[in-house]
């Protein structure tokens, strides 16, 4: 049990959770290269962000994973952007430090995602096996890992130069 639901549930909520993240993230992305500030739809991102890695420490374990590593970066990363989105307005040099920031928890976000997919997606399990308690591995998983982050790279640089707030509220 998990706060008071069974570990399958508890499990679809964290899901749930990181699907809205990844989803309200990728829109939010978009946004940034439209320079659009979405000040509803980043609160949503972040917040479901934050929620995603505060929740994967909930899960039952006994010694400190590659996960948690990423859940410890993330959370950092997302304070450092909420600092320099409502803190410091996107004043500044404050304006790229939380592009690169929110964007690279959004990516960490999509990389489990990745991972998550290879592992429980029958015919993704099938093209990169993993041997527990290793993460799935071989070419195709590495090549779609390096899609992903080149995918990210691309667009947080665009972001970074195209993005310029008039306001945020």
């Amino acid at each position: 049990m998990v706060l008071g639901l069974s570990l399958p549930a508890f499990t679809m909520v964290h899901v749930v959770i990181s699907l809205i993240a990844i989803a309200a993230g990728l829109v939010v992305m978009f946004g940034l290269l439209g320079s659009k500030s979405m000040p509803g739809l980043t609160a949503i991102f972040l917040s479901f962000t934050i929620l995603t890695s505060a929740t994967g420490f909930l899960f039952p374990f006994k010694e400190l994973l590659p996960s948690h590593i990423i859940g410890i970066i993330s959370l950092v990363l997302l304070a450092i952007a909420c600092l320099a989105l409502y803190g410091m307005k996107l004043a500044g040099v404050w304006r790229p430090v939380y592009i690169v920031t929110a964007m690279i928890s959004l990516y960490f976000n999509v990389f489990v995602l990745v991972i998550q997919s290879f592992l429980k997606v029958p015919a993704l399990a099938a093209l990169a096996p993993a041997v527990a308690p290793a993460p799935p591995s071989g070419p195709v998983f590495a090549a779609v890992q390096g899609i992903v982050l080149v995918f990210f790279v691309v667009l947080t640089v665009g972001a970074w130069r195209r993005f310029k707030p008039m306001a945020f509220a």
